[in-house]
């Protein structure tokens, strides 16, 4: 049952962060990137069953639990995933806070005037 609910709740989180990822402004799109880690997180953590109150610990006298055991893959997927989130959050923060200062805009579209018009352009081929 809690399962089902956290898989719906996954869902929404996923629909969540896409709204805000499809946004023309930085923070919105920063923020979509934050609840898509938290969506990704928790379908980790789901997909790995919850089991409560049960240790993911077999005693050392045994190759095989006798009794069933909490599977700590997922609880060591999410730590990692957590870690490499953040890690994302900050650069993009960053990055953001870097445009905004030079362009004095959060707004995608804004952010193409930077481009001058009357440079040549790149060299097409090589």
């Amino acid at each position: 049952m809690i399962e089902t609910a956290l898989s719906v709740l996954v869902g929404i989180f996923f629909a969540v962060a896409v709204y805000l990822l499809l946004s023309k402004h930085t923070i919105r799109i920063m923020l979509g990137v934050v609840v898509l880690g938290n969506a990704a997180n928790l379908s980790i953590f789901t997909a790995g069953r919850l089991t409560r109150e049960v240790p993911p610990v077999i005693p050392p006298d045994l190759y095989v639990p006798e009794i069933a055991t909490a599977n700590p893959l997922p609880q060591a997927l999410v730590l990692t995933a957590i870690v490499i989130s953040f890690s994302l959050f900050a650069f993009l923060l960053v990055l953001a806070w870097r445009a905004y200062q030079d362009l004095d805009t959060d707004n995608t579209e804004e952010m193409r005037l930077a481009e001058p018009k009357n440079d040549p352009l790149p060299p097409l081929s090589y």
